[in-house]
């Protein structure tokens, strides 16, 4: 075991501050490495704040974070795919039984003994897990992912979370060369939406509320941008989507958008609005609609999503701050005034 810095919320209403916190000593199976850059999740705001309590009640001292892209600078003696000076990412999920029927189809992230990277019990140390807000972090070598090194290392650690979220259902749905994909919402989800959507070859259409928003989701890949507040722009896209992203977690009217899908059309929730959604059973019984939700993926679709990305180039837009800021990034974030991830350079929490 040893010690290490990181940033830590002491309750519901702390700000984040300066910590110390245990890491286990890599067992022979484990990457220890070391953090260069940590995304800043919208989900990592509603832990800290115990906002889903309801889900999974929050456990203080919490060190956040999931979305972790370093260098890996001691490996234990059976690891085989890493070796110190490899760059490498850590997402959602640190752990899972291995054994269930999800973990044996590669769909880890709905194992129900699921190890989350933070406030999971943490079967090593006691106590809970500690996310990437930190120096460092010890994983099992099946949960840490190759990082291609041609890409901007700032913008690949929303990749680890936002992006694994959109592209998966992507996948699964079928997204190709050809086919009509709506993007509700442009932020950090959407924006990622946006790209991998393009990447595939589909006919982009963005749904926003906010017509300045027109410029910058032209600029991401879209192809066409839609003011959702205008009925006859709606319209005009009736019965036309093959699928539909809504990145949305505002409460808004799913049945304007499931209207848009075309026979066998999809919709598939990545946003968590806070209260139910209602939804009208003719807007899925007249077309053979459906409506569908998703999380992130498991760890051989977050490799093949990350390669896709050094194939593509792609990467996050992102604002990279000093540790130091953020709690007034979370602030910011709760505003929707970032373009569109805030990344923490964690070469900061060494001057700490």
């Amino acid at each position: 075991m040893y010690n290490t810095k990181a940033y830590s919320a002491a309750s519901a209403t702390s700000p984040l501050a300066s910590d110390t916190i245990a890491r286990r000593d890599p067992t022979e199976h484990d990457v220890q490495i070391e953090i260069l850059f940590c995304g800043i999740c919208h989900s990592d705001v509603h832990s800290v704040r115990n906002e889903w309590s309801d889900f999974m009640s929050t456990t203080y001292p919490i060190v956040p974070g999931h979305e972790m892209v370093g260098r890996v600078t001691q490996v234990g003696s059976a690891v085989t795919k890493y070796k110190p000076g490899d760059l490498a990412g850590v997402g959602c999920m640190v752990d899972s039984d291995g054994s269930c029927p999800n973990c044996k189809t590669g769909l880890e992230q709905f194992c129900p003994n699921l190890t989350l990277t933070y406030n999971s019990p943490d079967k090593h140390l006691g106590g809970v897990t500690y996310g990437g807000y930190s120096d460092s972090i010890v994983v099992d070598e099946r949960f840490v992912l190759r990082v291609p090194t041609n890409l901007d290392l700032p913008g690949v650690a929303p990749l680890l979370c936002a992006g694994i979220t959109t592209y998966s259902p992507m996948r699964h749905w079928g997204v190709t060369k050809g086919k009509k994909v709506g993007v509700v919402g442009i932020g950090g989800l959407g924006h990622m939406g946006v790209k991998f959507a393009r990447a595939f070859g589909a006919h982009v259409v963005v749904f926003t509320t906010s017509p300045d928003k027109k410029e910058d989701a032209l600029r991401l890949g879209a192809d066409e941008v839609v003011v959702s507040r205008n009925a006859d722009e709606m319209q005009k896209h009736a019965g036309s989507f093959d699928f539909i992203l809504d990145t949305v977690s505002a409460n808004h009217d799913i049945n304007a958008y499931l209207n848009l899908l075309r026979l066998d059309g999809n919709i598939t929730l990545v946003g968590a609005p806070e209260k139910p959604l209602e939804v009208a059973a003719f807007s899925l019984i007249m077309a053979r609609r459906s409506l569908s939700g998703s999380s992130i993926g498991g760890i051989a679709e977050t490799q093949e999503m990350l390669d896709f990305c050094g194939e593509h180039n792609i990467t996050a837009d992102v604002e990279v701050i000093p540790i130091q800021k953020v709690n007034e990034a979370y602030e910011l974030l709760l505003k929707s005034d970032v373009k569109y991830r805030f990344v923490i350079d964690m070469a900061s929490l060494k001057s700490e």
